[in-house]
């Protein structure tokens, strides 16, 4: 069955490195059961958390092959299909079309941001959306991808019968509450769980959310007490935002490895030039989890 909605917590899984730098699949396989076990509604293979960017064509598909045979068929299995040129996200996208993906996200190109203007993207997506053999996702993610997704954009794309939502990580709740109004007929993700509560106030279906790599609980649990408008919503959205702000988007995939072994999963180091943490990190890291 084609996919039509995404909804819950999905979590930007990392990818495991072995020590000679080689994707370990069996890690991977892992940690997404483990998180399925706590409640995630999905996950997304090659992601910006998954160190997307440094992973070989090969390594994703791999990726990709190893992650459906642990996501059942009641779950979603999204995978990052962001390239700089449309003839490489278009190939990702059959990629993962042929390892029985449920659907993929793709973001805006960002190496030529200066020289692409609205026009430009718009005509990437929907080439992309055109060809790709599973649902589209689009994913506005400016700290990444300078060309951001607007509002306008959104509305010359929303009756594209491929594409199906769209996740945004600007980190600006007022740029969610525009997308949420923009397209009620899609599904919309927000990309920050410092900004979870919010989101499901806003009527969105749930987010794709790094804290969730390792905080998969309390990213559940906080999406479940905001739908009932439990009073612990708030206290509980602190909690997550401290860790998210402080370990997610302070030290990216590598502070999430780390917060990732600390609770027993299977971390481990980033794939070079991204660089492992200090010491004094680390220990805030530990620190943080801790609390």
């Amino acid at each position: 069955m084609t996919l039509t909605r995404v909804t819950g917590i999905l979590a930007p899984v990392t990818t495991p490195f072995g020590m000679s730098g080689e994707i370990d699949t069996a890690a991977l396989q892992q940690n997404i059961a483990k998180g399925l076990a706590g409640g995630l509604s999905g996950i997304v293979i090659a992601g910006s958390t998954g160190e997307a960017p440094l992973l070989e064509r090969e390594e994703q598909r791999r990726l990709v092959f190893a992650a459906r045979e642990t996501v059942p068929a009641d779950r979603v299995l999204l995978v990052g299909t962001g390239a700089e040129s449309t003839r490489a996200a278009v190939a990702l996208c059959k990629d993962a079309g042929a390892e029985h993906a449920d659907a993929v996200l793709v973001r805006p190109p960002g190496y030529y941001a200066p020289m692409l203007d609205a026009r430009a993207v718009l005509d990437h997506l929907r080439a992309i959306a055109d060809a790709s053999p599973v649902p589209v996702l689009l994913y506005n993610i400016p700290k990444y991808a300078p060309v951001a997704i607007t509002v306008e954009m959104l509305a010359k794309m929303q009756e594209h019968p491929n594409v199906i939502g769209i996740k945004d990580s600007s980190g600006d709740p007022a740029n969610l509450a525009a997308y949420r109004t923009a397209v009620p007929k899609w599904s919309v993700l927000v990309g920050s769980a410092s900004h979870l509560k919010r989101a499901i106030e806003l009527k969105c279906e749930g987010g794709v959310l790094g804290a969730a790599c390792f905080a998969t609980a309390l990213c559940v649990a906080l999406k479940k007490k905001a739908e009932l408008g439990d009073p612990e919503a708030e206290p509980l959205q602190v909690r997550v935002a401290t860790v998210d702000k402080e370990i997610v988007g302070r030290l990216g995939p590598a502070g999430i490895k780390v917060a990732m072994d600390r609770v027993g999963l299977i971390g481990g180091n980033p794939r070079p030039p991204l660089r492992p943490l200090t010491e004094g990190e680390r220990d805030r890291v530990a620190a943080l989890v801790a609390a």
